[in-house]
C-alpha cells in the first residue's frame, strides 16, 4: 500500500473514531430531538445508564472584575449541563445526550457498535 493509500486509511479510521452529531434519538417511547425537554427525554427513553453533570460559567459581559475567594464562587453564575449516556443494547450505537438548562442541546451517536 502506497503513501496515498495509507493516508486515506488513516483518515477513514480517524473519522470512524469520532462521535457523530445527530438531530434525533429513537427510543422505545418515541423520538427525542434537540430542543425537547428533559421530561420528554425521560418519558421517551427512560433513565440513562450513565449521567455526568458540570456547571459551565455564564459570562454576562467582557469586563469582569476579579473577585477574591471565597466570594468568587458566588460572583460568577453558572448553568448546569448534564451528559446522559444511553446504551441501546447489542448491535446498536451508544448515544450521548447533552442537556443544558433542562433542554436537549445536542445528541451524539457513537460511530462504532460496541
Amino acid at each position: 500500500m502506497g503513501l496515498r493509500g495509507r493516508l486515506g486509511l488513516l483518515v477513514v479510521v480517524a473519522w470512524l473514531s469520532l462521535p457523530a452529531h445527530a438531530d434525533a434519538l429513537r427510543c422505545g417511547g418515541g423520538t427525542v430531538e434537540e430542543g425537547d425537554s428533559r421530561v420528554s427525554l425521560l418519558q421517551k427513553c427512560g433513565r440513562p445508564q450513565l449521567q455526568d453533570s458540570f456547571c459551565a460559567p455564564v459570562f454576562q459581559n467582557k469586563s469582569l472584575v476579579p473577585v477574591p475567594e471565597p466570594f468568587a464562587s458566588n460572583a460568577v453564575p453558572c448553568q448546569q449541563i448534564d451528559d446522559w449516556i444511553y446504551d441501546r443494547g447489542r448491535g446498536n450505537l451508544m448515544a450521548t445526550v447533552r442537556i443544558r438548562s433542562g433542554t436537549v442541546q445536542s445528541i451524539r451517536i457513537q460511530r462504532q457498535p460496541r
